[in-house]
C-alpha cells in the first residue's frame, strides 16, 4: 500500500484537511446517487417484470395464430403473405445519474396493402401476421426494459464499489495521515517553544 505524500508543515495538514473533506463528501454524494439508482433499478425490474408477461402473452398468441393459419391456408399461403420488406426498429436512449439506457422502441411494421408483394389468402393468414407484430413489438419493449434494468444494476455495483473504497479505505488513510501529521506539528511546534524559552537571554 503506497503512503499518502503530504508536503510537510502547516501546508501539508491543509491539504490533507481539503482531501479528507472532499472523499467524504465524495461518499455522502456517490450515496445519494446509489439510493436513487436503486429506486430506478427497481422501477425498471417492475416494468421488465410487466414487459416479460405481455411478451410472454403476445408470443403464445402469434404461435396460436401461425397454428390456425398454417392448418388453413397451408405453408404455401404463408410463403405467399411473407412482407418483402424487414420491420424497421428504432432505441430511444436516456440517461439517469449518469447512465446511459435504452428507455423506448419503436417499430415500423412493413405495410399491407395494392402495392404489396405479399397476398394473405386467409383471415387465419392475416391476424397471424398482426398477432406476430404485437408479439414483436412486445419482445422489443421486453429486451429495452431488460437491457435498461440490467445497466442501471451494473452501475450500482460499481458506485457501491466506490463508496466502500472511500469509506474503507481512502477516508481512514487520510485520517490517519492527517493524525501523524498533527502529531507531527504539535511535536515540532513543542520543540520549538522549548527552544525558544532555552535561547531567550
Amino acid at each position: 500500500m503506497a503512503e499518502i505524500r503530504v508536503p510537510p508543515g502547516r501546508a501539508g495538514r491543509l491539504r490533507l484537511r481539503r482531501r479528507l473533506d472532499i472523499a467524504e463528501r465524495g461518499a455522502v454524494l456517490l450515496e445519494q446517487k446509489l439510493r436513487a439508482l436503486q429506486r430506478e433499478e427497481r422501477r425498471l425490474a417492475q416494468l421488465a417484470r410487466t414487459s416479460e408477461r405481455e411478451w410472454t402473452r403476445t408470443a403464445t398468441e402469434a404461435e396460436t395464430w401461425l397454428i390456425r393459419a398454417t392448418l388453413l391456408a397451408g405453408q404455401r399461403g404463408l410463403r405467399l403473405a411473407h412482407p418483402d420488406q424487414a420491420a424497421e426498429v428504432g432505441v430511444h436512449w436516456t440517461t439517469a445519474m449518469g447512465v446511459r439506457y435504452p428507455d423506448d422502441v419503436s417499430c415500423t411494421l412493413p405495410r399491407r396493402g395494392p402495392e404489396s408483394p405479399a397476398i394473405p389468402c386467409s383471415a387465419a393468414v392475416i391476424e397471424a401476421g398482426t398477432a406476430h407484430g404485437a408479439a414483436l413489438v412486445a419482445g422489443l419493449r421486453h429486451a429495452a426494459d431488460l437491457a435498461a434494468w440490467r445497466l442501471i444494476g451494473a452501475e450500482i455495483a460499481t458506485t457501491r464499489q466506490r463508496v466502500r473504497m472511500l469509506r474503507r479505505y481512502w477516508a481512514p488513510r487520510l485520517r490517519n495521515a492527517l493524525a501523524a501529521t498533527d502529531l507531527a506539528l504539535e511535536e515540532r511546534e513543542r520543540a520549538e517553544a522549548v527552544l525558544r524559552r532555552w535561547t531567550k537571554p
